[in-house]
């Protein structure tokens, strides 16, 4: 459903959705929400596993619950429908582990209210929107590499340096050129994925 000119907005998505038998829909809806709601399980301090299991369970239920009638758009968006998922069932996590540290003898208190993370809803509005962000972010390096006739260490080169901090020196080292590469680099590659992120971005407002 999506393409170049521009992602499929989640408003269509959602409207395509209702189609039980429409699979395509939900291959792009799963892989548009599911590394948010597996980084946001991750931030609520969940192991990769959990936060997988959270991610599957939240966006089941989401689906569930939709086609059912329960969410409607125009009384929440649904982020905050999400997170309200994603948060109960790591809660739910949290407290079987605490359970079970409780019948080995060991304190459980640390896990019992799944940290003051989970009680805020700004403070989960936040983590949503930053892992949405990565999200938006990904997906457009995903298509830069796939569109541009830049070379692999020249968006490496931009990845290592603005997005994971990595020194330019470092970087240049681990890609194989020089430093002021590296800074060609990320001038070259931040002019071109802003558009794309500016593209791609849109189709998320609407969650």
């Amino acid at each position: 459903m999506s393409s170049r000119s521009g992602p499929t907005t989640t408003t269509a998505l959602l409207d395509a959705l209702k189609d039980e038998g429409n699979s395509p829909v939900w291959v792009e809806f799963d892989a548009r929400f599911r590394p948010i709601l597996h980084g946001f399980a991750r931030k609520l301090g969940l192991n990769a596993e959990d936060a997988a299991d959270v991610a599957q369970q939240a966006l089941t239920e989401f689906v569930r619950d939709y086609r059912s009638g329960m969410y409607q758009k125009g009384r929440g968006r649904l982020s905050s429908w999400l997170i309200s998922i994603a948060r109960n069932r790591a809660v739910d996590i949290q407290r079987g582990q605490g359970r079970r540290k409780e019948w080995r003898g060991e304190s459980a208190l640390d896990q019992v209210s799944g940290g003051s993370e989970m009680q805020d809803p700004a403070q989960l509005t936040a983590i949503w929107d930053a892992e949405k962000k990565h999200a938006v972010l990904a997906a457009a390096l995903t298509e830069l590499r796939s569109i541009s006739k830049m070379s692999e260490s020249t968006i490496k080169a931009f990845e290592l340096v603005a997005i994971r901090g990595v020194p330019t020196a470092a970087a240049a080292k681990e890609c194989g050129i020089s430093v002021d590469e590296v800074y060609v680099s990320k001038n070259r590659v931040t002019k071109q994925l802003r558009e794309i992120v500016s593209r791609i971005a849109e189709a998320y407002e609407d969650a």
